[in-house]
């Protein structure tokens, strides 16, 4: 029984744009992903039928069946390769925050279709992999990418960016969960009380220049997050975390994607620990991890 293992970044969003509400459902994103130094592990082995284990922080929060976004990733890539079945053990290890704004289970949907497709020894190019990914989630095409890129329509069409240097951050993961779509429906309804007509998102141009320069002192301020008014109003805890982060020493700190995860970025690795160190101790946390990036995208590795 063969197997093939990948490793899997996390991503957090420097910036996030939100349209108007579509007539799909969607919004139309400008966004701006990088892919930070959290990591799941996947492994995928042949089997007689399908299967999904889940190891690490947050399991009993992750599907352990055919809902499981790294299982529906198998079946895509099966459906694709015409393939007569997806009979495979999936092992999920997980470091990544579950529901947490870091796209943990699309990253594993990412580590799930490059191991499936090594196992099954398909010759398949990187862009049709990204096509694929691309049904799966808006995230799931920027796992397997990696890096830092701009993410536009539903964040799925990615723009490579270039950028210099280390980012250096925290990353507080909150006790309680938030729903994407809860966070989208609260944002339109907040716009909607507002009665403001809402303007197509901008390309943050001062944004990727900045993390071309490699400045950390440039990106702190460009850090912006639509969704987070949005996040607030739904766990208002966060303000008091953004507030103890900014007190610790951090440059800048915003909600991450849907949250509830902040993210703070710091001027070095040293000044991450020493914020990371403090914010532990206040207890405003499930848990408090140091991280940097931009990282490159899913990779395969030797089997565990």
């Amino acid at each position: 029984m063969g197997g093939a293992s990948a490793r899997v970044p996390a991503k957090i969003n420097l910036h996030l744009g939100v349209g108007p509400l579509r007539e799909d459902g969607y919004h139309e994103l400008s966004t701006v992903f990088c892919a930070l130094s959290l990591y799941d592990d996947v492994t995928v082995r042949a089997d007689d039928y399908l299967s999904v284990t889940v190891t690490g922080d947050g399991r009993r929060d992750v599907p352990a069946d055919r809902s499981n976004l790294a299982a529906r990733a198998v079946f895509a890539l099966a459906e694709y390769a015409g393939l007569p079945d997806a009979n495979v053990a999936i092992e999920i290890a997980k470091q990544i925050p579950v529901a947490g704004g870091m796209a943990g289970g699309s990253a594993d949907a990412a580590g799930a279709l490059l191991a499936a497709a090594r196992l099954w020894r398909l010759d398949i190019e990187r862009e049709a992999l990204m096509e694929i990914a691309a049904t799966l989630g808006s995230d799931v095409p920027f796992a397997l990418l990696g890096g830092a890129a701009l993410g536009t329509n539903r964040g799925e069409k990615l723009l490579p960016m270039l950028h210099r240097g280390e980012l250096h951050w925290v990353i507080v993961v909150a006790k309680g969960g938030l729903s994407t779509p809860a966070v989208y429906q609260e944002l339109d309804r907040l716009r909607a009380g507002r009665g403001e007509a809402v303007p197509p998102p901008q390309r943050p141009d001062e944004l990727m220049v900045a993390l071309a320069s490699g400045d950390v002192h440039a990106v702190a301020p460009l850090l912006h997050n639509d969704l987070q008014p949005a996040a607030l109003s739904l766990q208002p805890l966060l303000r008091r975390t953004l507030r103890a982060g900014k007190e610790a020493g951090a440059l800048a700190g915003i909600v991450s994607g849907s949250g509830p995860t902040c993210v703070f970025l710091c001027h070095d690795e040293d000044a991450s620990i020493a914020v990371a160190a403090e914010l532990s101790g206040l207890g405003v946390a499930k848990a408090v991890r140091t991280a940097h990036g931009p990282v490159p995208g899913a990779r395969l590795t030797p089997m565990h």
